[in-house]
């Protein structure tokens, strides 16, 4: 059976550890003589991470291994999530949807939300624009309430980039992003006792 890309991780043990990085294109110059300093920010903004396995033996090493290597290093995508953050903070009832076509950039329109909610999404929360190979991970930066008619706006970092069509689902609960492997290389270690060590690189697929 031919593999389809994203991936998603596999099942066989949890991640033991995930350092997500936020990287944001902004250009600053500093003056040596006054130290005043010019900024611009740029419309870049993208997800890295680190992923590190638990100690495992051959049985579930190979599962990971085999998933690494079917990547085939930058080409392949896989879904990634923070594996903590699956469930929002806030209430996030109804079922949002995006309200309107073509929006782009941190500020997002969305219905279909319960009516009327304070906190219905919390700062720190996720969202995820897309399905499959279009979606796209948000972080929501300011606590978010609905009007008596379920629609808000909310602020989301990084910025969409891929306008999503209007009145297609915005997804709240384990939501998830594409990623790729940051090289083309994937590595493994074995030790005395037979237990395998994986750590692998990651940024997201733009």
């Amino acid at each position: 059976m031919a593999i389809i890309y994203p991936l998603s991780l596999p099942t066989a043990t949890r991640i033991r550890s995930i350092e997500f990085r936020a990287i944001n294109a902004v250009a600053y110059s500093q003056s040596p003589f006054t130290f005043s300093g010019q900024v611009h920010a740029y419309s870049g903004q993208t997800w890295q991470a680190d992923i590190s396995l638990p100690p495992m033996r051959r049985e579930h090493a190979e599962v990971w291994i085999a998933w690494l290597i079917a990547l085939r290093g930058q080409f392949g995508s896989f879904l990634l999530n923070d594996p903590l953050g699956c469930n929002p903070r806030g209430s996030a009832g109804g079922s949002p949807l995006v309200n309107g076509a073509a929006q782009t950039g941190n500020l997002v329109t969305i219905d279909g939300c319960s009516a009327s909610q304070t906190g219905w999404l919390k700062a720190g929360d996720y969202v995820q624009f897309g399905t499959g190979s279009a979606s796209s991970l948000h972080k929501v930066l300011e606590d978010v309430n609905t009007n008596g008619s379920g629609e808000t706006t909310i602020e989301v970092w990084p910025g969409v980039r891929n306008a999503p069509s209007d009145n297609s689902a915005v997804v709240t609960s384990s939501a998830k992003g594409v990623f790729r492997l940051s090289s083309n290389e994937q590595a493994w270690s074995v030790n005395e006792a037979s237990v395998y060590g994986i750590t692998f690189a990651a940024m997201e697929a733009i």
